[in-house]
């Protein structure tokens, strides 16, 4: 039976014991995630492949970004470990809870290891932490959009409330259009040469001369019958077109991200596979290898779906029974495509 070392990790640090082969601790401390106690753990767990004539068992909860650093370090060094999320912890460690601090959960987790089977955490290509980090820019950015367009969507019913039921709200076309006319006295005097002309300078997506024309026509006409709840000077007019204009900067930002993903991936399999299926474009393609990670990690099907969260919840007591249920404890991003 090997060593046995397990950490509970926390901001900028972790409480770390080591519990030989009688399972007796036989350290206990905490640790600093920088350079200097990286080095001296690495000497402490040398020191005992020396002594045992094998490598510890390594076991810590993953606890988001604070448990990057220790996972790194087990990387760089070639060690293996076992990584739980933390209801897997809970479940294993449930039976010997009563406190619950830094040092008793590191003392249950390496006691429990004696008596409970562990997956070793699977190294993962540097690729796929690449495309999980852009896949979350990229979520970040849309929920991002998505409070702009809110705040649009308000302020318009004060500026030029037609304005919305003229155009596809999602469009770049639109928000140009904001920034150019956030209120309908901008338009009321200018002629559909003018206004049409003003489109098309001020239109980065190629705009057909006849589109423009049309669109200028639609415009004219609802300034005419649009009666706002505010002048164009009012202040919500200029935080309109600003809004109008992040807005814009957020969905190129977009378009720039799924393009880096494309690049990393298109002479991947995966990319290639996922991309044949049809109704997969290029952009579910690479946000699905972004959150799924590498799949082979998972040894069927079922333990694909637990990860998503879209595995079976059943409750059935007696004759008592009700609808079944995903469990949606998984990948909540990865259960929106």
């Amino acid at each position: 039976m090997q060593s046995v070392i397990a950490f509970d990790v926390s901001m900028g640090k972790s409480y770390m014991v080591i519990y030989n082969a009688a399972r007796s601790c036989i350290f206990e401390g905490e640790i600093l995630h920088n350079r200097p106690h990286f080095e001296q753990l690495n000497k402490q767990i040398i020191d005992l492949v020396q002594k045992d004539g094998q490598v510890p068992a390594i076991v810590f909860e993953a606890t988001g970004v604070y448990s990057r650093p220790l996972e790194r370090f087990m990387n760089d060094h070639g060690f293996q470990y076992c990584l739980l999320n933390p209801l897997e912890s809970k479940i294993q460690t449930a039976t010997m809870r009563i406190h619950t601090t830094d040092k008793s959960d590191a003392h249950r987790l390496a006691q429990t290891h004696f008596t409970t089977e562990r997956r070793i955490k699977k190294p993962q290509d540097n690729y796929f932490d690449q495309m999980r980090a852009l896949s979350r820019y990229y979520h970040e950015l849309d929920e991002e959009l998505a409070m702009f367009r809110s705040r649009m969507h308000t302020l318009l019913q004060l500026t030029f409330p037609e304005m919305e039921s003229l155009f596809t709200q999602k469009s770049e076309l639109f928000l140009n259009i904001l920034q150019l006319f956030p209120h309908p006295d901008c338009v009321k005097n200018l002629s559909k040469t003018v206004v049409r002309n003003r489109l098309l300078a001020n239109t980065d997506k190629k705009l057909a001369p006849k589109t423009a024309e049309k669109k200028a026509i639609q415009l004219i006409g609802a300034a005419q019958d649009s009666y706002p709840a505010v002048d164009q000077d009012d202040i919500r007019c200029e935080q309109l077109k600003d809004y109008a204009k992040r807005s814009l900067a957020i969905l190129r930002k977009r378009e720039e991200l799924i393009q880096q993903m494309v690049d990393l991936s298109k002479e991947r399999n995966e990319y290639q596979i996922l991309i044949s299926i049809p109704g997969i474009g290029k952009n579910t393609a690479v946000r699905l290898i972004g959150e799924i990670g590498d799949i082979t990690r998972f040894e069927n099907h079922k333990q694909l779906n637990a990860y998503a969260g879209i595995d079976i919840k059943r409750f059935q007591s007696g004759t008592l029974f009700y609808k079944d249920k995903i469990n949606k404890r998984g990948n909540s991003h990865l259960r929106g495509f």
